[in-house]
């Protein structure tokens, strides 16, 4: 009986906090246990260690937000120094950039941080009179997919060859390592109900698809889950009762929604300009053409007379002709 109730408990359905939102994402990955698991997934490495570096920006308000009463909005940048355990017992430290957002037109701010990441002199490693630059990993969450369709994953590398022979140079490098970094792009809106591996079946916890009619609040199975992965659902369930939590991911939804509404408005005013401009342009074109069509008359009438004077040029010279043999004669 106890048995059967296990059972029943264990297909009921769990509600965890939506981690599409930043502050469940960051409460998510404040949990050492639950952040290793995930960048292990994802990257496919075994990581022992994740010490975080995080990196906290709050985005100023406007004058128009400060009327409208709109809260600041703390982004996270989430990094991360790594300790991996290599196929041969031996171990790497690396940097680990991670990165989430709604669309991927973010390039600029992503390629900033990444040079940020380059730049910093914190990220090596000595050990004795060598010094090694630390091997940057970036993971990038995105809410809308790049034209790239049912790959919910998306893995990039580099890859080291002989230009001559073209073989492909398994062997690593220190120097190549730390002037090229690897990245992993989750697109978020690939994921479907097919869950064709143990990483897909882990990231289903940003399925939007299982939102209830909170959007905060996802429904999920734990048995859905490996074992291995229940710490992140639980992490997640408690997201989901805190009380505090569900205030910020609303003040985080006014915000974006806020934003939302701008982008709009002013995509709104830059078509309407643009038809604006367009019909300025079609009168102008239509006065052109009118323009034309006149000198093309004016041509032809040109045309006419010229013609005209010709063939009266052509009688004189005809009658001249006349004239002059009648002289003869």
């Amino acid at each position: 009986m106890q048995l059967r109730v296990q059972e029943i408990k264990s297909d009921m359905n769990m509600e965890i906090a939506n981690p599409i939102y930043d502050v469940v994402f960051k409460y998510l990955m404040e949990d050492n246990k639950a952040a290793r698991l995930l960048v292990s997934s994802i990257i496919g490495e075994e990581v022992v260690s994740l010490e975080p570096k995080p990196q906290e920006h709050t985005r100023e308000k406007d004058k128009k937000e400060e009327t409208v009463g709109i809260p600041n909005l703390t982004v996270y940048r989430l990094d991360f120094s790594a300790k991996i355990k290599l196929a041969d017992e031996s171990y790497k430290v690396v940097v680990i950039e991670m990165q989430k957002a709604d669309l991927p037109t973010d390039i600029m701010r992503f390629r900033r941080y990444l040079g940020e990441q380059y730049i910093d002199s914190e990220n090596r490693v000595t050990r004795g009179d060598e010094i090694d630059a630390m091997q940057i990993y970036a993971i990038y969450f995105l809410g809308k997919e790049l034209g790239i369709y049912d790959a919910p994953v998306l893995s990039i590398s580099h890859e080291v060859k002989d230009v001559t022979t073209g073989k492909i140079i398994p062997k690593a490098s220190k120097f190549i390592e730390g002037l090229n970094h690897k990245s992993w792009i989750v697109q978020i809106s690939c994921l479907k109900e097919r869950r064709r591996n143990e990483l897909e079946q882990l990231l289903s916890v940003f399925d939007q698809r299982n939102r209830t009619r909170n959007a905060h609040i996802l429904n999920v199975q734990e048995k859905d889950f490996p074992e291995k992965f229940h710490p992140i659902i639980r992490r997640l369930k408690g997201a989901a009762s805190d009380s505090g939590m569900k205030k910020q991911m609303k003040e985080e939804e006014e915000v974006f929604r806020y934003l939302r509404d701008v982008a709009r408005i002013e995509m709104g005013k830059a078509f309407k300009e643009k038809e604006e401009e367009i019909k300025e342009k079609n009168e102008e074109l239509k006065e052109n053409k009118k323009t034309i069509e006149e000198k093309e008359k004016t041509i032809e009438e040109k045309d006419k007379t010229i013609e005209e004077k010709d063939v009266e040029l052509e009688r004189l010279k005809n009658e001249l002709q006349k004239y002059k043999q009648k002289r003869l004669l």
